[in-house]
């Protein structure tokens, strides 16, 4: 290594290090794919509160990851100097629902698929994926819990709610039960017989009864 060595800046000759074709068509693919995972999860969400924001930060997560990759399969030593850097990012912010954590990684995977130059892979891949969330992720049916709040006014009339439930469901079970001076309130899990509900209706005309709400239940229950 001579003088000149030690002082001459490697900057400029990484200019050229990733042509600009390359760029230009990874980043537009970055960008397809991702607008692709967002459909799928506007499609495919089934939590209480939709986030706009989640679904246009998998597009930008896609791109950026694409932009990373080009950069580290361009230069070995840089990609050493990147992984120590991003090492020390810490994200805190919570994971709401469950199947977030699999869009984030997919998002992830397809930037770094393109930008490996996997194109066929990253296309066919996310378009599998896209169809089987599509399948299964919001799928309905009888099975699925719900909660029935029961307020009644007092035990003769609860009973015959809870027997009318037990014998217009598949499943029922009492999660908590508040029981005031003339009054009494349950929260009963259920499991429908089939997707008609109807049976609230004619729950709420029981003597004694004051009101019924079914409502959907995502099987996490805190009590």
């Amino acid at each position: 290594m001579t003088f000149q060595d030690i002082f001459k800046s490697s900057f400029l000759e990484n200019v050229a290090a990733v042509s600009v074709l390359d760029m230009v068509l990874a980043l537009a693919l970055a960008f397809a794919v991702g607008l692709f995972i967002f459909f799928i999860y506007k499609k495919t969400y089934a939590g209480v509160m939709y986030s706009s924001s989640f679904g246009v930060t998998l597009v930008a997560l896609t791109m950026i990851t694409t932009l990373v990759i080009l950069a580290v399969t361009s230069n070995v030593v840089l990609s050493l100097g990147m992984v120590g850097a991003l090492s020390i990012v810490r994200f805190r912010t919570a994971i709401k629902e469950p199947l977030d954590i699999a869009f984030l990684f997919w998002a992830i995977a397809a930037g770094i698929v393109l930008a490996a130059g996997l194109i066929p892979l990253a296309v066919f891949g996310s378009v599998f994926i896209g169809v089987i969330l599509l399948i299964f992720a919001n799928r309905k049916d009888s099975s699925n819990p719900y909660i029935v709040v029961l307020r009644c006014n007092g035990h003769d009339s609860e009973s015959a709610a809870v027997g009318f439930l037990t014998e217009h469901t598949r499943r029922c079970t009492v999660k908590s039960k508040t029981a005031q001076k003339g009054a009494v309130e349950l929260n009963l899990e259920v499991r429908l017989q089939d997707d008609n509900t109807d049976f609230v209706n004619a729950l709420s005309e029981l003597p004694g009864v004051e009101s019924a709400v079914l409502v959907s239940y995502n099987g996490d229950y805190m009590g």
